[in-house]
């Protein structure tokens, strides 16, 4: 008997290919996904730069993410670069606001291509407010307090192209996600049918 997929885990699945997607393009370098997924009490912003974000709909949860300042940098830079960007262009003090700014606009695109994942392989939809990210220097712990004793959260670990390390921290209404065979079915063979076609069944 096949063992049931804890639904948190199969989302940071998903979340974890966001991230590397969304960086990827916005800096032309690798980031790799560590293997293992770590079962965390609580989320938290963490030093040096933290970006939260909370999403609401047919699901609800909190996303955290946190950057060493040479993971920010790092990512920031090769971002700038892969713009046009030159090195006499570029901020030189890894916590400055160009820098908090960038990892905000980045956290705002991986929650939107995580959101678009989910409605894909899902077809269940969720918002979120604007991604903060500000600089810290010690852990704020972050949570939704309508969910605060049910809630799942997980930790994922990246490393950028240089060796640096960030974190993505995932936490989640205590949900279940189950597939309703052959709900969909129709409506999927009808988006795929021509002007033409439609056209003739009822006309």
């Amino acid at each position: 008997m096949a063992r049931k997929k804890s639904t948190i885990n199969e989302l940071c699945k998903i979340l974890s290919e966001a991230v590397k997607e969304v960086l990827e393009i916005n800096t032309g370098s690798k980031i790799k996904v560590a293997p293992t997924l770590q079962r965390i009490a609580n989320i938290a912003l963490r030093p040096d730069i933290g970006a939260f974000v909370e999403f609401n709909g047919d699901y609800n949860g909190l996303l955290c993410m946190n950057f060493s300042k040479e993971s920010a940098y790092e990512l920031y830079k090769k971002a700038m670069l892969t713009l046009g960007l030159t090195d006499e262009e570029i901020v030189k003090d890894p916590l400055a606001d160009e820098v908090v700014n960038f990892i905000g606009e980045i956290v705002n695109q991986i929650i939107g291509n995580f959101r678009s994942k989910i409605e894909k392989e899902y077809g269940l939809v969720a918002k979120n407010n604007q991604p903060k990210a500000i600089v810290i220097s010690r852990a704020i712990i972050m949570y939704i307090d309508t969910f605060l004793q049910t809630a799942q959260s997980r930790k994922l670990s990246f490393r950028t192209e240089d060796g640096n390390s960030f974190y993505a921290e995932l936490s989640l209404e205590h949900v279940e996600f189950i597939p309703l065979e052959g709900v969909g079915e129709e409506e999927s063979e009808g988006t795929d049918a021509s002007v033409e076609e439609l056209l003739n069944k009822f006309f």
